[in-house]
């Protein structure tokens, strides 16, 4: 980038410039008279007795360690580990912070059949970076908000009326906006709870990571346990799933808050985080085999040969 001055600090500096120029020339006429003036000599004087002249800016810069000697290799050494010591961290976390970035993009580019958001879900394995606080609010925050949650508790919602449940919110429009409400809330307070507060509190990361190799009975499983049993941030570390499972409790608690009197209690929180948590495992199964589904039925590969990168690092 070239740095412009203003057209009147220009006109400053040019005058700034020219008045030094001219201070200088008046500086150097008085040493030209003096040189015409008769020199009178002085007592001989000793080398001995001569002080030390100083050095001019060439025999200065001839005095300093010449490059490649070890006087100067140790000082450019010293300079450069001073200055890079502290940096080196900080660019590292930074480096990580930009690659779980990049990851959480392609991640939120993910859906089934179009529609179905698979924001949380990872195909790196391993090779996945853990997120920051920051990306975790970030990441549940958009999945809360994506047009599908409002198409599910929309539908949810009309499911409910139909059926009569939940007499308590009554019937018409009234009651409907009431049911969707409710279970919009629902869906939202157990996703920022889950996905985001606790997880950041505990250290957990709250994405599900695909197996996608091994047989289906183990790919089974290792679905189902994902509700229970999770990944601890910047290690490779599995221990239960705290963040997802009191997630659940904390939304079902919550939503005795406004749920209708027969709905309260914690009777109904607990049945209901239990019913929750199963239900965020039955969803992990198809997150598991759709990359298999869509390639046998689609010819498209969701992970982009990720699948196949996990297969060969696995054998």
């Amino acid at each position: 980038m070239t740095f412009r001055f203003p057209p009147i600090a220009a006109g400053l500096l040019a005058g700034v410039a020219g008045f030094c120029f001219h201070v200088s020339l008046v500086a150097q006429e008085p040493r030209m008279e003096r040189v015409a003036e008769p020199v009178v000599l002085a007592a001989p004087v000793s080398e001995a007795e001569l002080p030390d002249a100083p050095l001019a800016p060439d025999q200065q810069t001839a005095a300093k360690p010449a490059a490649g000697t070890p006087a100067a290799t140790q000082s450019a050494g010293d300079a450069s580990s001073a200055a890079q010591a502290a940096p080196e961290g900080a660019e590292a976390q930074k480096s990580q912070k930009d690659v779980a970035d990049e990851q959480l993009k392609a991640q939120e580019k993910q859906r089934i059949l179009g529609f179905l958001p698979s924001f949380n879900v990872s195909y790196l394995n391993d090779s996945a970076v853990s997120l920051t606080w920051k990306q975790k609010y970030k990441l549940a925050f958009t999945s809360a908000i994506d047009p599908y949650q409002f198409g599910l508790a929309a539908f949810v919602a009309g499911i409910s009326q139909a059926r009569g449940s939940d007499y308590g919110y009554g019937g018409g429009i009234g009651g409907y906006a009431k049911r969707f409400g409710s279970s919009y809330a629902d869906a939202f307070n157990g996703a920022m709870i889950g996905n985001a507060i606790l997880p950041s509190l505990l250290h957990q990361d709250p994405r599900y990571f695909r197996r996608g190799y091994g047989s289906k009975t183990k790919r089974t499983v290792h679905a189902l346990v994902s509700a229970v049993w999770c990944k601890h941030d910047n290690s490779d570390r599995w221990e239960p799933n705290y963040s997802n499972v009191f997630g659940n409790i904390a939304a079902g608690g919550i939503s005795n808050l406004y749920a209708p009197q027969e709905e309260r209690g914690w009777g109904n929180t607990f049945e209901g985080a239990a019913l929750v948590t199963v239900e965020g495992g039955l969803g992990s199964i198809l997150q598991e085999f759709w990359p298999d589904i869509s390639r046998h039925y689609f010819h498209k590969d969701p992970t982009h040969g990720q699948d196949a990168i996990n297969n060969a690092t696995k054998k």
